[in-house]
């Protein structure tokens, strides 16, 4: 049992800063290779097929969001459950929640699949994809939903990992994905000319190397979260709990997703070269932004491990060196990018009119994105108390509904794609307000009895 609590690294004692930043970093750095291979595949496809391939990938990045959102929530929840049951020490409640969490994710990686496949072409139609983009986008939509699976388990076994402070078995198998990825691409793309489809080959292969090494350390690791794959199944209780907290997330996640497909669609209005300078810069957006919700990701397992420990004071404390972090992180990186906007715009294309559009996306973007950092900081300290459906609400009033009016009444007052980037730090603006006086005067640190 020593040995097992050992791995699990508890975060209820010792230096606070300390033990945020080291958990924080695996999962900064596995986000940011993740993205890294994700933009890889745009770079690739840009500099060796054109940019209407870059357009195909690029804008297919909101709609996929869209659809593996509400796993994604799944796996927030579950970690939840998982970091409160361990700080609690609860091991039978532990093991009932890793098998559940895992047989969610299968069931919703096979929905995700099925669904995916056949209903890609009729929503990029509904995108208002431009035809000369649209066979490209169903060719790596399609493809990439063909191994949708492998992602959406490895995220739950990540998210497993990562409640039991074990961020750095993340951020190793992503490097491994990462690695696999990259290599595909150069091989599928620069030498066997497969376009858009060895984009999405490359990414299903890589998800499926990350996925299978989780999983089988999982199944070896000697700690209270070792999962018995004979055993994957769901536990009532254990479902209801990891759904009660996660349901909100998923939705809040899904819902935030169909608003940017929304703004997606308004992009792809100004035609093929739009697309593909906004694609290629929200491709660098996650380096931006994937930090930001590691993060929270990181102040959500602190603030459960305490709180369901009973050390209100630490997950205070946990808040405000999270918010500071964040703050730290997005200034300097807005600084970087702003200043180096030409040469990085460049990596994924020679276009003029195309880099024109992504660094005109930068200038709105950039900034702002302190803002961004306190809203998704605050929302991490707050659920991480299980108190999921206030962040929920505070992120679909301001990044969904609120952006869904301005593209509605506000957008046409604008005779320029401007209309449709400055949405973005007005949203951020207001969900950082929300946040703040929620955090303020919410009782959310209330333990109940």
């Amino acid at each position: 049992m020593e040995a097992a609590q050992k791995k699990s690294n508890l975060m209820t004692e010792g230096s606070i800063g300390k033990q945020i930043f080291f958990f924080s970093v695996p999962l900064i750095l596995g986000n940011l290779l993740q993205q890294l291979y994700n933009t890889a595949d745009s770079i690739i496809v840009g500099n060796f097929v054109g940019s209407n391939a870059l357009a195909a990938v690029g804008s297919s990045t909101a709609l996929i969001n869209l659809l593996i959102a509400f796993s994604q929530g799944a796996s927030v929840g579950a970690g939840v459950v998982a970091s409160q049951y361990l700080g609690a020490k609860k091991r039978k409640r532990v093991q009932d929640t890793v098998h559940t969490a895992l047989a969610i994710a299968a069931v919703l990686g096979i929905i995700l699949t099925v669904g995916g496949i056949f209903f890609s072409r009729f929503l990029l139609i509904w995108m208002n994809t431009p035809e000369d983009v649209l066979k490209d986008s169903v060719t790596y939509l399609q493809i990439y939903f063909g191994g949708v699976f492998f992602n959406v388990v490895y995220n739950m076994a990540a998210g497993i990992l990562n409640a039991a402070g074990n961020s750095r078995r993340s951020l190793l198998y992503l490097a491994y994905a990462s690695v696999t990825n990259i290599v595909l691409d150069l091989i599928l793309i620069g030498i066997f000319h497969m376009g858009v489809a060895g984009a999405a080959i490359a990414t299903d292969i890589s998800q499926m190397v990350s996925c299978v090494l989780a999983l089988i350390f999982l199944a070896r690791v000697n700690a209270d979260y070792q999962v018995d794959l004979r055993r994957i199944r769901i536990h009532r209780g254990a479902a209801l709990r990891i759904i009660r907290i996660g349901l909100p997330t998923g939705i809040q996640n899904m819902v935030i997703s169909f608003s940017n497909v929304l703004v997606q669609s308004s992009v792809n209005g100004f035609g093929s070269a739009a697309m593909a300078g906004f694609g290629a810069y929200m491709k660098i957006d996650g380096f931006n932004i994937l930090p930001v919700t590691s993060f929270s990701m990181a102040v959500t397992t602190f603030t459960g491990q305490n709180f369901g420990a009973g050390k209100i004071d630490r997950v205070k404390k946990g808040m405000w060196v999270t918010l500071a972090m964040g703050l730290v992180y997005t200034i300097l990186t807005g600084i970087l990018l702003l200043t180096f906007s030409d040469p990085i715009m460049r990596l994924f294309t020679d276009d003029q009119t195309v880099i024109s559009y992504g660094e005109l996306a930068m200038k709105y973007f950039c900034p702002f994105y302190f803002m961004l950092s306190i809203m998704h900081g605050l929302a991490g300290s707050i659920r991480g108390t299980g108190k999921s459906v206030p962040p929920m609400i505070v992120m679909l009033t301001s990044l969904c509904v609120f952006r869904i009016f301005w593209l509605q009444f506000i957008l046409p007052l604008f005779d320029a794609i401007d209309g449709v980037f400055v949405v973005y730090p007005v949203s951020w603006l207001l969900g950082m307000t929300l946040m703040v006086l929620y955090a303020w005067k919410g009782k959310w640190l209330k333990v109940r009895a």
